[in-house]
C-alpha cells in the first residue's frame, strides 16, 4: 500500500514538472503572423482552429462578420473584447492583430489573431496552442466567446 502512494506520488510530481515546463517553454514562441497575405496554416494538431483552412478541415471554423457597431476600425472591438476575457495584445496594425491567453495553472500561451478581409467584410481569425497536442477545444470555444461578446453569434 505504500509502495502503491509513493508511486502515485512520484507519478504526479513528474506529471506537473513535465506541464509546468511546457507552460515555460510555451513562452519562448510568437504567433506566426501573415503567411502572403493570409493567417498561417495550422499544424496537424487538433489544438488549433482557423477560419482559412478548407471548410472539410478538422480546423475549419466561420470567419466573423464584420458588422455596422465594429466601425471603420473592427480590430479595435476585438481589442476591446480580448482584453475583456483576460488576453493580451501583442501587435495591431489596421488588417492584422496578434494576441495571447495565458491559462492560469501551468501557464500555456496561445495565440489568436485576426486579419481584416474588408472586401467580403470578414474577419479571419486563427488560434492556436503553442505546445502539447490536444487542447481539449479551448481554441475553438475561445472563439466562439469572442464571437458572442462582438454580437456575432
Amino acid at each position: 500500500m505504500k509502495r502503491a502512494l509513493l508511486g502515485l506520488i512520484v507519478l504526479i510530481t513528474i506529471l506537473f514538472t513535465v506541464f509546468f515546463a511546457m507552460g515555460l517553454y510555451s513562452g519562448t514562441g510568437s504567433p506566426i503572423g501573415l503567411t502572403q497575405g493570409q493567417l498561417a496554416p495550422c499544424p496537424n494538431k487538433p489544438n488549433c482552429v482557423s477560419s482559412e483552412s478548407a471548410p472539410s478541415d478538422e480546423h475549419a471554423i466561420s470567419a466573423l462578420k464584420i458588422t455596422g457597431d465594429m466601425g471603420e476600425e473592427p480590430l479595435l472591438k476585438v481589442r476591446e473584447v480580448i482584453e475583456l476575457l483576460g488576453g493580451q495584445v501583442n501587435y495591431a496594425d489596421e488588417n492584422y492583430l496578434a494576441s495571447t491567453f495565458t491559462s492560469d495553472l501551468f501557464g500555456f500561451i496561445d495565440d489568436v489573431e485576426f486579419r481584416v478581409d474588408q472586401g467580403n467584410g470578414l474577419l479571419h481569425v486563427r488560434s492556436a496552442s503553442r505546445v502539447g497536442y490536444s487542447d481539449l477545444n479551448a481554441n475553438r470555444k475561445r472563439v466562439e466567446q469572442i464571437r458572442t461578446l462582438l454580437g456575432n453569434g
